[in-house]
């Protein structure tokens, strides 16, 4: 025998035989034994204490072996406690029967101890290894939901969900998506003078805000660059108004900011157009954007005063029922010369 313990049951309605049986058992180092004088009794242990095997008789009173064969291929959680009956009912049809109905062994009384080491000794190995590979089942769900739960944090619902069901995230070109940016006004020359618990505490509090508001929009962030924080409407969430989503959702960052500690002051910058998206990476997965409303969206963010929502005059025909704003005249716009540019305040 291993090291290794086992708690076992002895069913059988003949103390004499429970008896010569554990002792057996206990001879052998199997470990704890428990005995029970019929079937039902053997039942009730069952369900109140897990066993690796038990060892049963047939024919016994209020309930026999087969009744309790019947009673455990039923009971998901007992079906699978390896059986070795023993019996002094000598006919084959009684063995084939009980092992049709789940029984891993049959020994006829007067049974011989060395078979019964033997066997039982099998059944406990066939035990050993389901538990192993149930508990490396286990493992390997355990570690997938951790992966699901990291994928759901490195990247947007709709791209974790397609990468996960179909081991990819095709690139694709969207069409009406808002872009928007929001950048902390003098982060860098405050990292200069304060510690990084301080500042990276900060910048926590308020990208978790951000977050939340980008959420409540119908947003999705896309990412954060620094101080930076990306996002994006119409992409891979379904948004009827996107562009209105983002200048809403660039207000209530703009507000939030001011509500946190330390009370940075923040840019947005907004723009509506078509993008193409999709996952970059081996090492690292990255879902990004590019193309030219990306780019135009990120130059609004750093043309406006801290505290307005900017973006093109184009951009601010799409929103301007529902927006107050006023025209910051022509800009140079890095790429596309002069361009007119707006600057939102507030909502209607």
């Amino acid at each position: 025998m291993s090291e290794e313990t086992f708690s076992l049951l002895v069913v059988d309605d003949e103390e004499f035989n429970r008896r010569i049986v554990a002792r057996l058992l206990k001879k052998e180092n199997y470990g704890d034994v428990e005995m029970a004088e019929n079937g039902k009794q053997a039942l009730e242990k069952l369900r109140e204490k897990n066993f690796d095997a038990v060892l049963l008789d047939i024919e016994m009173p209020e309930m026999d072996g087969y009744g309790v064969l019947e009673h455990l291929q039923k009971d998901m959680r007992l079906r699978d406690i390896p059986v070795i009956m023993i019996s002094g009912v000598e006919e084959s049809e009684s063995v084939i029967k009980c092992v049709e109905m789940g029984a891993t062994d049959f020994l006829h009384k007067p049974f011989d101890p060395i078979l019964l080491r033997a066997r039982l000794g099998a059944c406990l190995e066939k035990k050993r290894l389901r538990d192993q590979q149930l508990s490396h089942l286990s493992q390997l769900k355990s570690e997938k939901k951790k992966s699901d739960a990291l994928l759901d944090v490195i990247l947007p619902a709709g791209a974790a969900n397609e990468l996960k069901a179909s081991g990819k995230v095709k690139p694709r070109r969207y069409n009406d998506v808002a872009l928007l940016f929001c950048d902390i006004v003098g982060f860098t020359a405050y990292c200069e003078k304060h510690d990084a618990e301080e500042v990276v505490s900060g910048l926590q509090s308020l990208i978790e805000k951000f977050e939340a508001i980008a959420d409540n929009y119908t947003m999705e962030k896309i990412k954060t660059i620094g101080d930076e924080f990306m996002a994006s409407a119409g992409l891979l969430k379904s948004n009827d108004e996107p562009l209105l989503s983002a200048v809403k959702c660039g207000l209530d960052m703009i507000a939030a900011s001011g509500e946190t500690t330390p009370n940075w002051e923040v840019r947005v910058g907004v723009h509506l157009g078509p993008v193409v998206a999709g996952i970059v990476g081996g090492d690292k997965y990255q879902f990004d954007v590019w193309g030219d409303t990306v780019n135009t969206a990120a130059r609004m963010a750093g043309l406006g005063a801290p505290g307005h929502v900017v973006m093109t005059y184009d951009a601010w025909l799409g929103v301007q029922d529902d927006c107050e704003g006023r025209s910051m005249g022509q800009l140079e716009v890095k790429g596309k010369g002069k361009v007119e540019i707006v600057e939102c305040y507030g909502l209607r």
